[in-house]
């Protein structure tokens, strides 16, 4: 990799730069794509363990994007989402690890069938080829964009912000280090040097080289990926995720899954954004909660019957009903059965994470059958939608869009399928 630079370049330069990574890319796909599941497996391993001895040096450049993104002003959510911890590194290394252990998709053959002029013909998983990758601050996802894409068969291409420049240089060299020590190209992952928008523009523009893009981030920059990209897009979406509180809901149980939801990380994905609650049961759920929230800064935005079970609940507008926040901030929508609520949530939510907490096995299977989301839960809190929580080691994005693939991206969602026929000299009449 060549060194990270923070300067912007003339537009000449950029896209020499991006023809550059992609032939080197699709030179280290050939490679990837004939190498061994031993082999892939012990590189993994191999840099899961230099994520855990290069810790100092990960955490000393994080430390740099970290201090510039709170003398920016960034919102304590999103420092949150940049911020990495010997915790969090070991998370990372552990991720390698389990994806190392996850049997590997590429090669297996989805059935056989034998037609009846004696061909066989089945389907056989196979890599996608060069993986583009847009995100914004979370420097983890640069280990686990490597370590799916790595498994599967394909190079990858990163571009993450310029929050978090020095964390994800650190973390790619480490990677690229780690692959040439094991006789593998370091091309099979590679970090643009870029971080203006010139960059990002020219990035999606390169279908001559990258098979599939993903965005990962917010609303803004999926949007911008989604509308202005030339290469394929599996879209990442934002979360605004609600958790509807049925009449027959355990409101103890109720109040611990929205603390949880709402509170655990509140600079992620799948946290609570929402709340939906039946009227019934409102008033005591959000007097239960007012105590439960009080230790931290969760200001409740809820309507006029919200607002008259407990006094802290500030007006909401039309625009809370919709908002990803990010943030200690919570809609509350009194509703008057789960009808109203599947209605609501259906038409504010992003397709990403709704849950119901409920006794009623006819409320909650009807909750699972028509709520439009990628993940639908039935007591438990939304921050399980993850793709290490999910088993599959790790995730490159969650998916809310419905082709190819949907909820958190796995192993599987990296690879497609080409048909494969056996025949003993056919020829069509």
């Amino acid at each position: 990799m060549e060194n990270g630079t923070k300067e912007i370049k003339t537009a000449d330069e950029i896209r020499q730069t991006f023809d550059r990574m992609g032939k080197c890319a699709k030179e280290a796909e050939v490679e990837l794509r004939n190498l061994g599941s031993e082999k892939k497996n012990q590189a993994l391993l191999k840099v899961a363990e230099a994520f855990v001895r290069h810790k100092d040096r990960i955490l000393l450049e994080n430390a740099k994007d970290v201090e510039a993104a709170r003398a920016n002003g960034m919102a304590p959510g999103m420092v949150d989402r940049l911020l990495l911890t010997e915790a969090r590194i070991q998370g990372m290394s552990e991720g390698l690890t389990q994806v190392a252990g996850l049997d590997d998709p590429v090669g297996e053959v989805l059935g056989m069938k034998k037609r009846p002029n004696g061909l066989l013909i089945g389907q056989k998983r196979v890599p996608l080829g060069v993986v583009g990758m847009i995100y914004e601050s979370r420097p983890n996802v640069t280990a686990d964009a490597f370590a799916l894409c790595f498994k599967t068969g394909n190079a990858v291409i990163l571009k993450g912000g310029k929050e978090a420049f020095y964390s994800n240089q650190a973390i790619v060299e480490i990677i690229q280090d780690t692959l040439r020590s094991q006789g593998i190209s370091p091309s099979a992952v590679q970090l643009v040097p870029f971080t203006d928008r010139q960059a990002t523009a020219c990035f999606m523009k390169l279908n001559q080289y990258v098979d599939v893009l993903i965005p990962r981030g917010g609303a803004g920059l999926i949007r911008a990926v989604v509308e202005n990209s030339s290469i394929p897009v599996i879209e990442t979406g934002t979360g605004n995720c609600h958790i509807y509180v049925d009449e027959s809901a355990d409101l103890a149980m109720a109040a611990d899954i929205i603390e949880n939801a709402k509170t655990q990380r509140i600079g992620v994905c799948n946290a609570c954004e929402s709340l939906v609650v039946h009227e019934k049961v409102e008033k005591d759920l959000l007097q239960l909660l007012g105590e439960r929230l009080a230790k931290y800064p969760v200001e409740l935005r809820g309507d006029e019957k919200a607002r008259t079970c407990l006094d802290s609940v500030k007006p909401a507008s039309e625009e809370d009903w919709g908002k990803e926040y990010l943030d200690y901030i919570l809609s509350v929508k009194t509703v008057s059965g789960i009808d109203e609520a599947i209605a609501h949530i259906n038409r504010y939510n992003t397709g990403h994470s709704e849950a119901i907490i409920t006794e009623n096995y006819t409320n909650a299977q009807k909750f699972l059958d028509e709520i439009d989301a990628a993940a639908v839960y039935v007591n438990a809190s939304t921050r399980f939608t993850d793709g290490f929580e999910f088993g599959f080691g790790a995730e490159i994005g969650i998916s809310t869009q419905k082709l190819h693939a949907r909820g958190p991206m796995g192993l599987t969602a990296l690879t497609t399928t080409k048909y494969i026929i056996y025949g003993n000299g056919q020829v069509r009449p």
